[in-house]
């Protein structure tokens, strides 16, 4: 059973990210470094929380090994040759660097990496059924999917507007290159099958709080979503941005695309995960309603 300090520190975190949304409207009053730290920080620390209770500290610290790692090693690559991603590289908005990768970006990788796992999980009913056969395969790319639509919704903003990194050669979406988002889902693809592959044998611990549980994650994406739209009273904006290939775009263009991706796109995997809770939630569907509350359910992976 969820523990209440555990859950407390889920909300917290859950409220701090809301706090880092709402600071985009201050961006010409606040230090730029102090919003990428709330918008980084909260989501991988709620990560970390949550991710242990569902897979134990073990299981989450082989979840963040490969997360961390594929995400380093993809970033890295593209720094220096281009590939996957395209070719740009980071300004000082993020931080300190670590062989020119911010630090702060790949804790990034972390915690909406997460939360577009177990917003996978909810989508396709695997959250209580053992990652084996074909599921071991639909869940990272329905994940991967979830995350590359975050990358979709904000990277013209943090490049074009925000500078926190700049491609070199611009690019069709807004002096981004289609090649980027190709890029995240394949590198986003490999770290989550990798952890599928791992949880084939391992034990995955289900909390018995199940619904308030599952809440916080979904309200994490969702609030990433719905916060873009903060981003229409973004101050200190150019009325026109020029990329790096010179190509000008208009900022109004950029930040309405950015809404739109949010709320066509982003928006729909929170609400589906929710039906999904709430439909089990009333009972019949769910094999284990009549379970004691502090009971705890374990599916060994085979």
């Amino acid at each position: 059973m969820i523990s209440r300090g555990r859950s407390c520190a889920l909300w917290g975190m859950l409220l701090l990210y809301v706090v880092a949304r709402i600071c985009q409207l201050y961006a010409d009053q606040l230090p730029t470094l102090l919003i990428v730290i709330l918008h980084v920080i909260p989501p991988a620390a709620f990560a970390i929380v949550h991710g242990s209770a569902l897979y134990g500290s073990r299981g989450m610290s082989m979840f963040a090994v490969f997360c961390l790692g594929f995400g380093t090693l993809a970033e890295s690559l593209s720094l220096r040759i281009g590939f996957p991603f395209g070719r740009y590289h980071f300004t000082d908005v993020m931080g300190p660097k670590l062989f020119q990768l911010p630090v702060l970006l790949a804790l990034a990788y972390l915690g909406i990496g997460y939360v577009a796992w177990a917003l996978a999980l909810l989508i396709l009913g695997y959250d209580r059924k053992p990652i084996r056969g074909m599921r071991a395969f639909a869940l990272p790319i329905l994940a991967a999917l979830v995350m590359t639509s975050w990358d979709l919704s904000m990277d013209p903003v943090w490049a074009a507007l925000d500078h926190a990194w700049v491609w070199e050669e611009g690019g069709a979406f807004f002096g981004v290159p289609i090649t980027n988002f190709f890029g995240w889902f394949v590198t986003a693809y490999l770290y989550y099958q990798a952890f599928a592959l791992y949880c084939r044998r391992r034990p995955v611990r289900i909390p018995t709080a199940r619904q308030n549980f599952w809440l916080t994650a979904i309200l994490v994406y969702a609030v990433c979503a719905l916060g873009n739209l903060l981003i229409l009273k973004q101050p200190m904006a150019p009325s026109v941005v020029t990329d790096a290939a010179g190509r000008h775009w208009a900022t109004a263009d950029i930040l309405r695309s950015c809404v739109l991706v949010s709320l066509l796109v982003m928006v729909p995997f929170p609400l589906v995960a929710w039906f999904r809770v709430r439909k089990r939630s009333g009972g019949a569907s769910d094999p284990t309603s009549a379970r004691s509350p502090d009971s705890e359910v374990t599916v060994l992976i085979r």
